[in-house]
């Protein structure tokens, strides 16, 4: 007669502790995320699970996990009382003497909850807190990264072009993380082509934080991105001998860029100019031919407009009074430099005013011009009328100011 063999029951619904902590520190690895975190969230999913079937636990369920001793138990505190009304919460005295002899009315007892307790759908919550779990940490782990590299140049992969709008996928590397950004029509060079598959560099603008993760707004028309150019190709400039003051650009047309030196045997003009122009030759080929002025910046703000009206000469700059918080200036060319002080459709002279922060008013030699004296003068008599006229303005608005 064949002999029985008697199988050990297995309960499969408990958990494996051992294997339980392995997988936990696989997932941090494999990802990349910080010790302890998946702990964290794999206990928030444990007892959102129970509490997603066992309504009124609230605060009483906890969890204990030993990684020395490989356990991970799951207990709910309930309040021994002479008749229960909450289950979840509450114990009869004869139930909890079965396991406590030396049980009282009014003590607390930890009832040790099996994982045969968790239903299927609880289950399901619990397996949905971790994906959510690993997916924020992947996610805060790409802004981290990404973050810090605001107001800095990145090169991109082409992945996609919309044909409806022409904007730019791009796949953005740093470090060891990547993430995808989106290059709007508006923040493209005009006249520039992209083709899938072409690294192309991109100044970040700003890094936010999304719903569906990190977002990075990039562009290739920040004046920015001139900035961080020469950085790249100019070692004075990475190194801080010469400095960037300002940058004035409109895309794929032109750029002026204001320097100085803090070394007084340091030409930064030359040093931005480099060799026979190969730095700058390299930086206009990366920028599609778009033209680049590179002027000397001075403290002395007559000097810094003439120089940023460049290459139109420059008889003499005078202040004008403010126009409110705006700075402003006169200056008179000779009569066949007015035409390239302007610039075509003015854009000579609106770089020039970005860049020096003033409003330029460009006179020719031969123009009869206003004293200076009598322009402060009204500058002030506008400036105190200005108050009255608004009160008035406003007094005939609500009807208070009777008709003549």
């Amino acid at each position: 007669m064949a002999k029985r063999v008697t199988k050990k029951a297995v309960n499969t619904n408990e958990m494996d502790g051992k294997e339980f902590f392995e997988a936990i520190h696989q997932i941090e690895q494999e990802k990349g995320i910080k010790p302890g975190y998946m702990m964290e969230k794999v206990t928030q999913a444990l007892l959102s699970a129970y509490r997603r079937d066992h309504e009124g636990v609230g605060d009483n369920l906890f969890i204990e996990a030993d990684e020395s001793t490989y356990t991970v138990r799951l207990f709910l505190k309930k309040e021994i009382v002479e008749k229960v009304d909450n289950p979840s919460t509450e114990i009869s005295l004869e139930e909890a003497l079965r396991s406590l002899p030396r049980a009282e009315l009014g003590d607390m007892l930890r009832v040790e909850v099996k994982a045969r307790s968790f239903g299927r759908i609880a289950a399901q919550t619990a397996r949905q807190v971790i994906i959510q779990g690993i997916r924020e940490a992947e996610q805060g782990m790409i802004y981290d990264e990404f973050s810090t590299k605001e107001h800095e140049l990145l090169t991109g992969t082409v992945t996609r072009i919309d044909p409806r709008n022409g904007a730019v996928s791009l796949r953005l590397h740093s470090g060891s993380e990547f993430t995808d950004a989106y290059l709007g029509s508006g923040e493209q060079v005009e006249g520039e082509r992209y083709v899938e598959g072409q690294r192309l560099k991109v100044y970040v603008v700003e890094v936010r934080k999304a719903t569906k993760g990190p977002q990075v707004l990039i562009s290739r028309t920040h004046p920015g991105l001139v900035k961080r150019l020469f950085e790249l190709e100019v070692p004075e400039v990475y190194d801080g001998t010469v400095e960037i003051r300002s940058v004035a650009r409109e895309a794929g047309s032109r750029t002026k860029m204001a320097v100085w030196a803090s070394e007084p045997n340091v030409d930064p003009i030359g040093a931005c100019v480099g060799p026979r122009g190969q730095r700058v030759n390299t930086i206009v080929e990366e920028l599609k031919g778009e033209k680049i002025d590179i002027i000397r910046w001075s403290e002395d703000p007559a000097e810094y407009i003439a120089a940023a009206l460049s290459p139109a000469d420059v008889i003499s700059v005078e202040e004008l009074p403010p126009v409110g918080d705006a700075k402003s200036c006169r200056v008179v060319v000779p009569n066949d430099q007015l035409s390239l002080a302007i610039g075509q459709k003015g854009q000579n002279a609106r770089l020039a005013a970005k860049l020096t922060g003033y409003k330029i008013d460009i006179k020719p030699e031969s123009e009869p011009l206003e004293p200076i004296e009598e322009l402060r003068a009204q500058a002030e008599a506008d400036a105190a009328e200005a108050p009255l006229e608004a009160a008035m303005a406003e007094a005939e608005e609500n009807g208070e100011v009777p008709e003549d």
